[in-house]
This record gives structure tokens, sequence and C-alpha cells, in this order.
């Protein structure tokens, strides 16, 4: 069974950063894509960034352009979110998600992000 172990998160006062980290139990490179998404009380589960090893490509949603970076270290075998200038309004569980080439689907258990003063 694949597992996703995401860390990284906590309570971060706005315009300030944090990093989450994905570490999957079998290497990036079995899945076609990793990403992010989160979750904020009473909305429903938004994407946030992807990176998608065969093209080496990045997505990111409108709302965290040019704040967050979506990044793999292979060494490490570790999917990164890396969040500068972060808002109030990103506030919300984030989970790392990993999709292979023939559509497995597998989600971390989610980390909370907090920005608050």
């Amino acid at each position: 069974q694949v597992q996703l172990v995401e860390s990284g998160g906590g309570l971060v006062q706005p315009g300030g950063s944090l990093r989450l980290s994905c570490a999957p139990s079998v290497t990036i490179f079995s899945f076609y894509t990793m990403g992010w998404y989160r979750q904020a009380p009473g909305k429903q589960r938004e994407l946030v960034a992807t990176i998608t090893f065969s093209t080496n490509s990045n997505y990111y949603a409108d709302s965290v352009k040019g704040r967050f970076t979506i990044s793999r270290d292979a060494a490490k075998n570790t999917v990164y979110l890396q969040m500068n200038s972060l808002k109030p309004e990103d506030t919300a569980v984030y989970y790392c998600n990993a999709q292979q080439l023939l559509g497995n689907l597998y989600w971390g258990q989610g980390t909370q992000v907090t920005v608050s003063s």
C-alpha cells in the first residue's frame, strides 16, 4: 500500500513562510504527477500546485502564483511546497496527492497550516 507522509505544517504569522514536505513510501518517479491540495473549513478541497515529472512542468492555482513553489528532491525522495508571503486565507489542511500514469490516486493524511497573528 502506497503511503504519502506529510510534514511541515504549523502556525505562522501573515507574511511568514512554511515549507511542506511529502515523502512517499515508493520512489517519486513511480508517479506521473504529484501535487498539493488544500481544504479550508466549510469549503471544497482545491488544487494548489502540481509537478509533472516527465515534462518537469509545474502548475499553480492563481491564488498562490508568485508565492508558492512546488519542487522535488530526488535524492531525498520528497516533494516540497514552499509557501511564502502567507495570508490568513491560506489557512487550511494541506494534502499531498500522487497519481500514477494508469490512474491510481493516493492521498496523504493532511497537515494543518494556520496563518494568524
